[in-house]
């Protein structure tokens, strides 16, 4: 799990770095109010994708308990 949070975080410091130039589009959508649309839909993506992975993560973990089980009898 302590890798999870250090690539989570060295992924923020890689976006913040790029972040620093100004991008005239990015602009706009902040004029225009549409950022949050954008950031809202980019995280909602994550949160599906990471809530996918965990799931995964804990069924296999949970049938690799059952083959060790079966192993032993």
């Amino acid at each position: 799990m302590n890798k999870f949070w250090l690539t989570i975080s060295f992924l923020i410091l890689n976006i913040r770095a790029f972040a620093q130039e100004e991008v005239e589009m990015a602009d706009q959508f902040r004029g225009e109010g549409k950022i949050y649309v954008v950031v809202a839909v980019i995280l909602i993506i994550l949160f599906g994708i990471f809530f996918t992975l965990i799931r995964l993560d804990k069924k296999i973990t949970r049938l690799e308990k059952e083959v060790r089980n079966k192993e032993k009898e």
